[in-house]
Formats: C-alpha cells, sequence, structure tokens
C-alpha cells in the first residue's frame, strides 16, 4: 500500500514514479506562412477570392438591425407593462408593498434599457442605409 501512494491533485491522480504526459506541444506545421507576406497572403493559393470575403452585406446587416430593434421595443413594452402590473400589485398588496415598488422601479429601468437599445438599433439600421446608398453611388451631396 505504500508503494502505490498516490499524490491527489486538482482534478487528475497520479501515482509517485509515473510522470503526467504534456499534449500541449507546438507543431511546426502550425503557421507554414511567410510574414513578410503580409494580410491575405495564402489567399490566392487556397482559390478564397478576398476581396468577396471583404465584401458586406448591407441588407442582412439591415435587415439584423431591424429584428434587434424590434427585439428592444418588444423588452420595452414588456418591462413597462409588468411595471404597470407591479404598480397595481403595491396599491393591491399593502403587506408586500415595498417588494412590489423595488420590482416596479426594476422592471421600469428595465423598460429605459430596452428602449435604448431599441433606439440604439435604429440608429444603426439607419447608419447601415446611409453606408449601402454610399457604397453603391446613390447619394449625392448637393451643395444648394
Amino acid at each position: 500500500m505504500a508503494e502505490e501512494k498516490q499524490h491527489h491533485h486538482l482534478f487528475h491522480h497520479h501515482k509517485e514514479d509515473e510522470k503526467p504526459v504534456d499534449t500541449s506541444v507546438y507543431s511546426e506545421t502550425a503557421y507554414s506562412g511567410d510574414i513578410s507576406a503580409g494580410y491575405g497572403a495564402g489567399l490566392a493559393e487556397t482559390g478564397v477570392d478576398y476581396k468577396k470575403e471583404m465584401e458586406v452585406d448591407y441588407k442582412k446587416e439591415e435587415k439584423h438591425h431591424k429584428h434587434l430593434e424590434h427585439a428592444g421595443e418588444l423588452g420595452a413594452a414588456a418591462a413597462g407593462a409588468f411595471a404597470l402590473h407591479e404598480k397595481h400589485k403595491a396599491k393591491k398588496d399593502p403587506e408586500h408593498a415595498h417588494r412590489h415598488k423595488i420590482e416596479e422601479e426594476m422592471a421600469a429601468a428595465a423598460a429605459v434599457g430596452a428602449g435604448g437599445f431599441a433606439f440604439h438599433e435604429h440608429h444603426e439600421k439607419k447608419e447601415t442605409k446611409k453606408e449601402e446608398e454610399e457604397a453603391h453611388g446613390k447619394r449625392h451631396h448637393h451643395l444648394f
């Protein structure tokens, strides 16, 4: 029993004469590119068109911001409704009125935060639309 004395480490049990195997060895083939070649150096050999990869899908991004804007609006409405519900409960349940008032204030704060998020996403959507128009040459800046 004394010969099989084990050292107890946090997650692994090793016998005294066994050494743990180190699995974190760097591979010599992990990076085979030339550092001096710069960004996108190996893309030509792989057949990837890096200009197409860098192109932004403005319609998809605008749709994404629109969905997030609607989610923010829904969250603001739900939190506002819950705040009103808790305000009503505070009046009807005087024994737990303090708890309901705290929950009402928390719900009101959540409603303000969700409204701010919706407002932010609305402006992100508008900015994406503007970027798309500028990228396709639809936006002309008139002096008068």
